[in-house]
């Protein structure tokens, strides 16, 4: 993995951030993307630096799809390939779902679902080439119940939708040496959805819990998994 390059969406802060920071560790270098938040996205391409690894920040509006070209172009352009995507982007808003404007509907859906399936359409060609790429879209705990969630319903509509594509193209990918698969968190501290005791493992999942799923994942020993959501939820809702 010394030699690989890794690009993380919406890893200017939080879990996005202990991502890239983690994948910082096996990998030569680590794009970081961010939307609005520059200072925090230089931050954290800071903190890759002092490690000794190489890093520079993006910005682009992955809800479209010619910036997310662009993000592509431009991330492959600085560091000549990019080995490794984490479709981490994924925006989640709170309210009933007969009260969800249209325009919100779209804002979800967009941020979730259509952002990934931008930057994998864009990033596979390059994965092709050399026959090796690692892809891993971020969902939530329950995304394979396609159960009721009446206050987060776009979200869930958008992650479902996103598990479907990620095996979708898993199948179409794997013989190219391509691995996707999904690593699905729980309840996460600083998360907005409320705390709760039912948790077998007794506590909220800590950002390093999704981090090391996803580095796992990547790496050499996973190359045969592909087309699987992990679930890191510590046994939540089994």
């Amino acid at each position: 993995m010394q030699h690989k390059i890794a690009l993380v969406t919406g890893s200017s802060r939080g879990l996005g951030r202990d991502i890239a920071i983690c994948l910082a560790q096996s990998v030569a270098g680590v794009g970081i993307h961010y939307r609005q938040e520059k200072k925090a996205a230089e931050d954290t391409a800071a903190t890759i630096q002092k490690m000794g690894k190489k890093s520079t920040v993006f910005c682009a509006d992955l809800t479209k799809e010619s910036e997310a070209s662009d993000l592509i172009v431009m991330a492959e352009a600085h560091f000549g390939r990019v080995d490794i995507l984490v479709n981490n982007v994924g925006p989640i808003m709170e309210k009933p779902w007969d009260k969800v404007k249209s325009q919100e509907w779209n804002d979800i859906l967009a941020g979730n679902l259509f952002s990934a399936m931008f930057c994998m359409k864009f990033v596979l060609p390059g994965m092709r080439k050399k026959q090796w790429g690692r892809i891993i879209n971020l969902g939530y705990s329950r995304v394979e119940e396609l159960s009721s969630f009446p206050t987060i319903t776009p979200y869930a509509v958008a992650k479902s939708g996103l598990l479907i594509l990620t095996r979708t193209v898993a199948a179409a990918e794997a013989s190219e040496g391509i691995t996707v698969n999904m690593v699905s968190p729980g309840l996460l501290e600083g998360g907005i959805m409320p705390k709760t005791r039912d948790i077998p493992c007794g506590r909220l999942g800590k950002f390093k819990d999704v981090s090391q799923a996803v580095k796992y994942l990547v790496s050499p020993q996973a190359g045969y998994i592909t087309g699987n959501n992990l679930v890191v939820a510590g046994g939540w809702k089994l």
